[in-house]
């Protein structure tokens, strides 16, 4: 599914939003990214991350 983005924000910005997510896309391994969308807007984008730990068992 594609998706044009819409806006009345300079052509410079908009590519500058699309790199910033598709980097933090890259640096995560597990976990989300959350983009906040205000009056039509992308006012935030926060990433979350779960680190997984190996060889841990929890034998309670």
């Amino acid at each position: 599914m594609t998706h044009t983005i819409e806006s009345d924000l300079p052509a410079e910005l908009n590519q500058e939003v699309v790199i910033r997510v598709f980097k933090l896309l890259q640096g995560v391994r597990f976990g989300s990214l959350e983009i906040v969308v205000h009056d039509g807007r992308i006012v935030q984008i926060d990433k979350h991350e779960k680190f997984r730990l190996k060889g841990y068992t929890d034998n309670r």
